[in-house]
């Protein structure tokens, strides 16, 4: 179970930031018609994600070699997305438009962000020492 546990990481976490990559290019390049399903999005946190999207695909690399480095793309991700939620809800307390679910999507992204973070940490780091 030690062993399968760092690929079961880096598989949920490669799933995770792969639909995270679709989707937010799909907006940021208008494919597949996504942007207009989408509705009020808020361009800087569309890029957030996506920006977050290829630190969790490094992260994913990371956990499968066991790399200390981990947990860095993580913490950047985390520290982004929070960062980028405090200006969301600048953004939405001047009356900017957004879709309600988008709060509740960026509270969930950075939630599991810490989590991902916290187990890289466990798994890879404290493991090391």
């Amino acid at each position: 179970m030690k062993q399968a546990l760092p690929y079961l990481l880096a598989s949920v976490l490669a799933a995770f930031g792969l639909l995270t990559l679709f989707l937010s290019s799909s907006i940021i390049f208008d494919l597949f018609g996504i942007r207009a399903k989408e509705g009020n999005y808020v361009l800087f946190v569309v890029w957030a994600n996506f920006v977050s999207s290829l630190l969790y695909l490094s992260a994913a690399y990371g956990f499968i070699k066991a790399k200390k480095w981990t947990v860095q793309p993580l913490a950047i991700s985390a520290l982004v997305l929070i960062l980028t939620f405090i200006g969301l809800i600048i953004h939405v307390k001047t009356g900017g438009k957004y879709e309600t679910k988008t709060i509740g999507a960026m509270i969930f992204r950075i939630f599991v962000t810490l989590i991902f973070t916290f187990l890289a940490y466990l798994t890879i780091i404290k493991n090391k020492k």
